[in-house]
């Protein structure tokens, strides 16, 4: 055999060599993938029809409010109805704080956290690009500058690592499509000693007219933020109809 000849058949060789590689280790991977999507999320053809379908353990996640329930979220009752001045007293905030409003929705929240903030900033994170026109049109309108729109996806707020001192959810959790990958990066945003708060309707009550899907058990608000590492901190029942539930990361036992 020339030296031509010895020089393609070692080519070929190799080519060979890696399209059976390729060929035996992709299966497996993707196989693998699919495996740990399947042990985190279920999907249901018979369900509820407020929920789209998918659980996450044992919890149907419930549909998205779009862009036009924007109203809603703006109602004069609102106050009256859940006490937003009451959630934001029992934060504690620091002048300087960075908050992340996880499912801003139209704001409502960032614009009563903001002024607390004159050294600080809340960052208004939601997967609507409406919704973050609409705080646009607030921060102009009200004339302030401390409010950071954030599109975020499905899976990512899209928030740097250790970036904030405090990211809360208030009825927003329980509409993640993907709340474990949501969430996992969140835990990855906290600055050391940072808090997540989730305020949720209660799912314990049945009296609270708010619909299934869209209230959660503090059991069930538990168990899912033990899967990302995150403890209950501190609870508070001072809230009408709302669960006031703080997290932090977990202590790493040396």
């Amino acid at each position: 055999m020339n030296t031509d000849s010895k020089n393609n058949f070692f080519f070929w060789l190799s080519v060979i060599l890696v399209i059976l590689a390729i060929a035996f280790f992709a299966p497996t991977t993707l196989a693998d993938s699919n495996s740990q999507t399947a042990t985190v999320y279920e999907q249901r053809h018979n369900h509820s029809p407020d929920g789209i379908g998918k659980y996450y353990m044992g919890r149907e996640i419930a549909q998205v409010m779009g862009y036009t329930g924007a109203g809603w979220l703006e109602r004069p009752s609102r106050e009256a109805e859940e006490k937003p001045s009451k959630i934001i007293n029992l934060l504690n905030l620091k002048p300087d704080d960075v908050v992340a409003d996880i499912g801003a929705g139209t704001g409502y929240l960032s614009f009563l956290i903001a002024p607390l903030l004159p050294q600080g900033k809340v960052l208004a994170v939601d997967i609507q690009p409406e919704m973050l026109e609409i705080i646009e049109y607030f921060k102009q309108e009200k004339n302030i500058n401390n409010i950071e729109p954030i599109l975020a996806t499905l899976t990512n707020p899209n928030l740097p690592p250790e970036s904030i001192d405090l990211a809360i959810m208030v009825d927003a959790y329980h509409e993640l499509a993907y709340p474990q990958e949501v969430m996992t990066e969140i835990v990855k945003a906290l600055k050391p000693g940072g808090r997540v708060v989730l305020v949720e309707y209660r799912g314990e009550n049945p009296f609270i007219m708010i619909k299934r899907l869209h209230k959660m058990t503090q059991k069930q608000v538990k168990k899912e933020m033990q899967a990302v590492g995150l403890v209950l901190q501190e609870s508070k029942n001072t809230l009408p109809q709302q669960h006031f539930l703080v997290f932090a990361k977990q202590s790493k036992i040396m």
